[in-house]
Parts: structure tokens; C-alpha cells; sequence
């Protein structure tokens, strides 16, 4: 991208940042938790160059742990998970920017959500440089409601309508295919919206889709975290939790491209496992009564479904 588009982006990236991690402060109440803020900045002796900010909030009222991480790097060459669906990129030096967020909230009733936009480009040698876009949003409860299913799908589909009918059934199917623990056969959450190496639109209507997503995510969660944070829960609900939070561990560091690109790049280490929760445990092979709400999450809604009209 020119430096004119580049600077359109990371302005728009660190406003959006501002605005989400401002919204959860201000449901922490004013005696809340706080977000602390950590700027930091890649030297020339790093595999990376660039800077970013990385805000994280701990032990609040309303959120255990929430992490809300913008970053802005350009590095020597393209690591192998920016390149498997593009080979003809292979070593070309690029920049990557975008805002990505994992909340996990103190209630159990509460679901965990995650959401991601980005921008990379690529700057192979003798050509012209090719720019991309990824991101998406999905949630992840431990109980689960069809009424709030519907509304996270409803406001992804609204986000893409506007630049193509076919978007949201493509990038639903995507996230459901993505957010799916290989290895247990079993899907992360009720899914949402992901897209990724995504330059169909061209940069203009690419970056206005990536904004309509970035700017829907409020619309799309805080409702939700308002009708469930008052739900009462006790020892059980927060045992389970915590052994559902133990697949979200699995899968962002088994399967998780976003983890492996930051990684492999020499990315900040404290900044992408920003997405960690404070508490994760694992049960061997566990069981849970048929018909239990516990039970109900596996068979109704950790499953592929049409969420608006089914």
C-alpha cells in the first residue's frame, strides 16, 4: 500500500483499539478495572521492526482477563504461514498491521469472544507490491443461548451485506471450518465470521468491508455481556469454565495461524498470547449427565448450524 493508505489504516486501527477497550472500561464501572497500557517498539537489531500498543485488563468486576493488541511491523521476509495459499510470495519482505482481542469474562454465563482485522502487504521483488486483508469475530460460551447465537450472526451478516450477498455465508462457513479443534473433533464455539488472505474487493472496498467488521463488534457483544453478566453461578459453572477454557488454550496454540504468524516472524511474545486466560484446566476424559446444561453445549451448540434462519 502507498504510505497515504498505510497511515489510513493504522489511524483507523488505533482509533478502533481506543473505542472497544473504552467500552469495556466503562462496563467495569468506575471503580473498575483498568486497561494498563504497553507501548512498545522493534529495534533494527530485531528480525522485526515497527511498534504497537498493547492493553490489557486483569481481575475486573465484569472481565477476568482482556487483551486488545494493535501492532504495526514490517519485516525481511514473509513467515511460512503468510504464505501457504500464495508460494509466489515466498521470501518477499512485507509490513502487517491490525488490532486483535480476546475477551475472557469473570461470569460463566458470559461468553469468551474473540476478533481480529488485519492488513498485509507484500513487497516481492520487481513487482508490485500485494496487499491482503484477514480478520473476523466468533464467540465462544460455555453456556450456551440461542438468543444470543442469533444476534452475533445477525450483526456479522449486517456487517457484509453491504459488499456482497454471498460474503457472510462464505466467511460463516470459513469460521466454522477455522475455529474446529482438529484433534477433538470438535468446534471451538458457534462460530461467527472469518476471512483471511481476502484481496477480492481491491484496497478500497477491502478496507471499507474490514471496517464495517471492525466497527460491528461492539453491536455484535456488549449486548450479550449485558443480558448475562447478572446471571447468578456458583462452584460449578466455574469448573466448567475453566475446563472449556482449556480447548480455547489447545486450539491457539495447536491450530491458531495468527499465533504461528507472530511467532515464526519473532513477533512479541507477551502480546500474542495476549488471548491466554488467567485459569485453564483440563479433565481426563470427561462425562457430563445427558441433559445437563454442560452436556447441552456439546450436542446444541458446538455444532455447525444456521443461526438466522434455522
Amino acid at each position: 500500500m502507498s504510505a497515504l493508505e498505510s497511515s489510513s489504516v493504522r489511524a483507523y486501527l488505533l482509533d478502533l483499539q481506543e473505542r472497544i477497550t473504552g467500552a469495556l472500561e466503562h462496563l467495569e464501572g468506575a471503580q473498575g478495572a483498568r486497561f494498563l497500557r504497553d507501548a512498545w517498539e522493534k529495534g533494527p537489531q530485531e528480525r522485526l521492526q515497527g511498534d504497537g500498543v498493547t492493553k490489557i485488563l486483569e481481575r475486573g468486576q465484569v472481565f477476568e482477563r482482556a487483551g486488545c493488541g494493535f501492532s504495526h511491523v514490517r519485516g525481511a521476509q514473509l513467515p511460512p504461514s503468510a504464505t501457504q495459499h500464495r508460494p509466489e510470495l515466498a521470501g518477499a519482505p512485507f509490513e502487517a498491521m491490525g488490532v486483535s482481542l480476546v475477551f475472557h469474562p469473570v461470569n460463566p454465563y458470559v461468553p469468551t469472544v474473540h476478533m481480529n482485522v488485519r492488513m498485509i502487504s507484500a513487497m516481492p521483488q520487481g513487482r508490485e507490491a500485494v496487499s491482503w486483508f484477514g480478520g473476523g469475530m466468533d464467540l465462544t460460551p460455555v453456556y450456551g443461548f440461542e438468543e444470543d447465537a442469533r444476534h452475533f450472526h445477525r450483526v456479522c451478516h449486517q456487517a457484509l451485506a453491504p459488499f456482497g450477498a454471498d460474503l457472510y455465508p462464505r466467511f460463516k462457513l470459513w469460521c466454522d471450518e477455522y475455529f474446529y479443534l482438529k484433534h477433538r473433533q470438535e468446534q471451538r464455539g458457534i462460530g461467527g465470521i472469518f476471512f483471511d488472505d481476502f484481496a477480492e474487493l481491491g484496497q478500497e472496498q477491502g478496507f471499507a468491508m474490514l471496517q464495517s467488521v471492525g466497527d460491528a463488534f461492539l453491536q455484535a457483544y456488549l449486548p450479550i455481556v449485558e443480558w448475562r453478566q447478572g446471571t447468578p453461578y456458583g462452584e460449578r459453572e466455574v469448573q466448567f469454565q475453566r475446563y472449556r477454557r482449556g480447548r480455547y488454550v489447545e486450539f491457539n496454540l495447536v491450530w491458531d495461524r495468527g499465533t504461528h504468524f507472530g511467532l515464526q516472524s519473532g513477533g512479541r511474545t507477551e502480546s500474542i498470547l495476549l488471548s491466554m486466560p488467567l485459569h485453564a484446566d483440563w479433565s481426563y476424559q470427561r462425562q457430563d449427565p445427558p441433559g445437563s446444561p454442560e452436556a447441552e453445549l456439546l450436542s446444541k451448540y458446538l455444532v455447525r448450524r444456521d443461526w438466522i434462519n434455522g
